[in-house]
């Protein structure tokens, strides 16, 4: 989307259309039809395009957003690296806590991460370097006590205590991968974060040797789905932590701290626990272990096994019902034998596509179950298991 696009969506007819068209699109109108309507109806092109684009995005944001992402507007790539509202949330607890009452969000994309400092009461000042994403940001953060600069992130003077990254890691083309290039690049943003308290998101998997050791680490979770990993420096980031890995679900948070710890490989128990991913990330399995009593199935592989059935937010439980060669035709006898039509797939340590296995399975009938494709002892083997009903 452009500048002119923008105003076109902007104005009291782009923005009643949209509302029209989100409700049109909501009751299964097809979109090419939309289309020809709308232009038929005398609307200009370029709004109808806009129109339509922030409406296929809304729906899109409703995963991130839920509610919210009906009143608010997007780009494509600022709603890719957009934080969800939940771990949102979570962001702004943390500056809470830490007795922080005005935040620089420098680079803020669509606003997610100031919409939620905002709404705990701080004063929040929001910069961004693209003229369109300021503005969308402008119109997201419009009901709230937060004001918006169109300008660069590390050039702009801001008076707050604590400040916000979230480095754009991709352009209108493709994902950046290099640090370096990022806006603002990695080492600007660590350099003023060692100046002033700071959080700076990053994908979870960031090479963790570009990381301050003097900062607090922290992966997070959200749901089944590994998001970010972000770095607390000064006075937000807690004493004595220096890595962290943080579930959040529906049921509240569940949080792992320590320093970095691999479990020693032991014998298969009757239980096999998943880490979630930021245990993984943070390289505290070691740490789960020993709170589940329970051992790595092999050297190098994150999945663990104990004796004893434990519940825990912190990773994914099964019962194991068995185990087997890793051998195709064999557990496609297997799973005929057992009428498994619906199994769920998941492995480490085995080259082996999931998508491609259960297709050539062909499985039939109505039970359910897991299947584990790993390295067990140090031989490969698959485990058929059942999950743990919390």
């Amino acid at each position: 989307m452009d500048a002119a696009e923008l105003r076109l969506l902007l104005s009291t007819e782009g923005l009643a259309l949209l509302e029209r068209t989100e409700s049109e699109l909501r009751d299964h109108t097809d979109p090419v039809r939309e289309v020809s309507r709308l232009r038929a109806a005398g609307h200009d092109p370029r709004l109808v395009a806009a129109v339509l684009t922030q409406a296929r995005l809304r729906r899109r944001a409703a995963a991130k957003f839920g509610e919210f992402a009906t009143g608010m507007l997007f780009t494509e790539a600022g709603l890719e690296q957009a934080t969800r509202l939940r771990v949102a949330a979570h962001h702004a607890g943390r500056m809470r806590q830490a007795g922080i009452t005005s935040v620089a969000d420098l680079g803020c994309g669509i606003g997610a991460d100031s919409l939620a400092f905002a709404t705990l009461g701080m004063r929040v000042t929001a910069v961004e370097r693209d003229e369109v994403t300021a503005a969308i940001a402008m119109y997201n953060l419009s009901p709230w006590h937060a004001s918006v600069v169109h300008g660069d992130a590390m050039e702009t003077a801001v008076d707050a205590e604590a400040s916000w990254f979230d480095p754009a890691r991709r352009d209108d083309r493709r994902r950046l991968n290099d640090p370096s290039d990022w806006s603002p690049s990695l080492r600007a943003v660590f350099a003023h974060a060692a100046e002033r308290p700071a959080g700076v998101k990053l994908a979870p998997g960031i090479d963790r040797s570009l990381l301050p050791d003097d900062a607090e680490q922290q992966w997070v979770t959200d749901g089944l789905e590994t998001v970010e990993a972000v770095v607390w420096t000064g006075r937000l980031a807690r004493p004595g932590i220096a890595r962290s890995a943080l579930v959040l679900g529906d049921d509240g948070a569940a949080e792992l701290t320590g320093a970095i710890s691999h479990p020693e490989p032991g014998a298969l128990g009757a239980f096999l626990y998943e880490p979630a991913g930021a245990v993984i990330r943070a390289e505290l399995i070691g740490a789960l272990a020993e709170q589940l009593e329970a051992v790595a199935v092999s050297d190098g592989i994150a999945y663990l096994s104990g004796s004893m059935q434990v519940s825990t937010p912190l990773a994914q439980g099964f019962r194991i019902r068995e185990t087997m060669p890793l051998d195709e035709r064999g557990i496609a006898r297997r799973m005929r034998e057992l009428a498994i039509g619906d199994l769920e797939i998941k492995k480490r340590g085995a080259d082996i596509d999931p998508a491609a296995l259960r297709k050539r399975l062909k499985l039939r009938g109505d039970q359910r179950a897991t299947l584990f494709l790993t390295r067990i002892g140090g031989r490969h083997r698959a485990l058929l298991a059942d999950r743990l009903v919390s």
